[in-house]
């Protein structure tokens, strides 16, 4: 492939350092790019997704979609011939893990009801 087809991406993490820049094709899907960064994630941080699918990648205000294509995602930015695409990174945790967590947190309430009827 040549070399002027790749997209440059870099991901900026929540505390502001960033991971990359690396060289993608066009065709690489965000799904992709999520497991790339979990496997790169650095191991010093307090906070870091366990998989994937607790990332949330955003792009030009955006949520992108896992589907989507890095080709697809770079639409906006077609004019900028050369540069580094930043993409911002936000980790969170999956749904089944907040619930139980939320669960196990709330007390439960007393059933206290009143009611007046003139």
């Amino acid at each position: 492939m040549p070399e002027e087809d790749l997209v440059e991406l870099k991901f900026r993490l929540y505390d502001g350092t960033d991971i990359g820049p690396f060289q993608y094709s066009p065709a690489f899907t965000v799904a992709m790019l999520k497991e790339r960064i979990v496997t790169e994630w650095p191991k010093d941080k307090k906070i870091a997704p366990k998989a994937a699918s607790d990332i949330k990648l955003i792009s030009a205000g955006k949520i992108l979609e896992n589907t989507k294509t890095v080709g697809q995602c770079k639409a906006p930015f077609g004019e900028v011939a050369t540069g580094v695409i930043t993409m911002h990174v936000v980790v969170q945790p999956s749904i089944a893990k907040v619930k139980t967590e939320k669960k196990v947190d709330e007390e439960p309430k007393k059933g206290i009801c009143s009611c007046s009827i003139m």
